[in-house]
């Protein structure tokens, strides 16, 4: 018995004539290749896409955007790998046609098209459309951390400053005890000396006075932190850890979990995004009417409001944390609301009736009180004030249709996990793109665009095939619609 052998290396012809020979006709660089040679590059803000009449020849932006399309789809990311590839790759060597651009240029070339990048996005997304690959009718919202290239040592908020401040003052004051003190029977002990000492403790002023000037600066701003590196990005709770990451905001539509829309944010909450994200996911799927699901983190009074004016149904289930019911004292949930009476009805049974209206929390308030709570047997688990009062939103109705809903059918809010978390999770781990190269909200976005763009073609290939998508790519007419631009950043 013998192995197996591969071919002599002195024979006449190793390799095939043609490069296109290793390629396979359902390879996906294929597609790449089809599909950027559709764009209309000029149209779409890219640099370099106008040759000038004199200067040095431009590498075409449409193959550096192949270049980065492969590299996003196979994990490969850094500009030097990419550099290194494009020398040895074989599919690479067929899609540039054996063009090696340097590293510098592959880097620059992603971060001065970011915004571009952001448009060839949705220019796939227009594409998946055609492709009736979008259910538009029901979309999940979710958020995740990913992290930013900012060091947490050199991202501050108001305390960890004030801190860190403190920190150097007890530093300067030790050194400063060190330089006065002189002790002859420690001589033998070697110590810095006092000119060591002292440059040690002017280095310390100098950082004191530079945390100072940051600080004033953030409490002059507004801002909850800043980070030295990356200015947007923010310290926040990731994996049960604090690092320095941007929020990524994402819509996926659920007939085949394909992403819709994304947006970075720097706030570590996701209170306040569903109306922005879900009414940027309903245009862009021209949908009439859209249902979207999203976690209780989600759960703001005037965002859902928000949406129904949209003509968007969200099922936001309620959070459940009350001050009351962890006080031992009966929570809001427990007074029944009658609509024909226009009260609240207590768990004493008595009715709890209209009395003032009142601006609180940037709501429009209605307050009810009963005078029965005096001699009630139940008011020691009820207030600790004379009597129990109820605030009402104006709007409140929409958030109890909202909790019927989730309650009615929860299978469909579990749904959620599996519509949102399929892509962060994807990217994550099988994409290693958990964490971000570039700096700044405008480059992010293009940077996350490639990411975005990866995960869509290889869901798309997976549904269609490589020659369906191919043949999408061709059919003429296909253009950026005017309601995409209006969600350009």
């Amino acid at each position: 018995m013998n192995y197996i052998k591969g071919t002599d290396r002195d024979q006449v012809i190793l390799f095939p004539e043609a490069v296109d020979d290793y390629i396979d006709e359902n390879n996906t660089v294929k597609f790449v290749d089809v599909f950027v040679d559709s764009l209309d590059l000029v149209k779409l803000g890219f640099k370099h896409s106008e040759l000038q009449a004199t200067g040095r020849p431009p590498y075409n932006p449409a193959d550096m955007l192949k270049l980065y399309i492969y590299g996003y789809l196979n994990r490969i990311r850094s500009s030097r790998r990419l550099e290194k590839e494009a020398g040895r790759n074989l599919e690479l060597i067929w899609l540039l046609k054996q063009l090696a651009p340097d590293f510098k240029t592959i880097a620059n070339f992603r971060k001065d098209n970011a915004k571009a990048l952001r448009s060839v996005f949705r220019e796939f997304t227009l594409l998946c459309k055609n492709l009736d690959l979008f259910g538009a009718e029901l979309i999940a919202v979710d958020g995740s951390k990913f992290r930013a290239q900012n060091a947490k040592k050199k991202s501050f908020n108001k305390d960890k400053l004030s801190r860190t401040i403190r920190d150097i003052d007890k530093k300067i004051s030790d050194y400063m005890d060190d330089l006065d003190e002189n002790d002859e029977s420690e001589s033998q002990i070697k110590k810095p000396s006092a000119k060591e000492l002292q440059e040690k403790i002017d280095g310390l002023k100098n950082r004191r006075t530079e945390y100072k000037r940051i600080l004033a600066d953030l409490e002059a701003s507004g801002n909850t932190g800043v980070s030295l590196t990356d200015p947007d990005s923010r310290l926040m709770m990731s994996n049960q850890k604090v690092e320095v990451c941007y929020n990524v905001q994402m819509s996926v539509d659920s007939k085949y979990k394909l992403i819709v829309d994304f947006e970075m944010s720097d706030s570590p909450a996701d209170q306040g995004q569903l109306s922005n994200m879900a009414k940027r996911a309903k245009e862009i799927l021209d949908a009439d009417n859209l249902e979207v699901l999203a976690d209780k983190g989600y759960y703001d009074p005037k965002d859902i409001k928000d949406c129904m004016d949209s003509g968007i149904t969200p099922t936001v289930p309620r959070p459940r944390t009350n001050r009351r019911k962890a006080g031992g004292l009966f929570a809001k949930a427990e007074f029944t609301y009658d609509s024909l009476q226009d009260c609240h009805i207590c768990p004493a049974g008595q009715n709890l009736t209209l009395q003032t209206h009142a601006r609180a929390y940037g709501k429009n308030m209605r307050r009810y009180q009963t005078d029965a709570c005096k001699d009630c047997r139940l008011k020691q688990q009820c207030t600790k004030a004379s009597r129990r009062t109820i605030e009402r939103w104006e709007h409140e109705h929409l958030l109890e249709e909202m909790q019927v809903r989730v309650e009615a059918d929860k299978e469909k809010y579990r749904l959620r996990q599996h519509l949102s978390e399929h892509p962060f999770g994807t990217l994550k781990r099988g994409f290693d793109q958990g964490y971000l190269l570039l700096k700044r909200f405008q480059k992010v976005r293009g940077e996350f665009s490639l990411s975005a763009l990866a995960y869509n073609i290889k869901r798309a290939i997976k549904i269609v095939g490589v020659q369906g998508l191919i043949e999408a790519a061709r059919r003429p007419g296909r253009i950026l619609p005017l309601n995409f631009a209006s969600l350009s950043n």
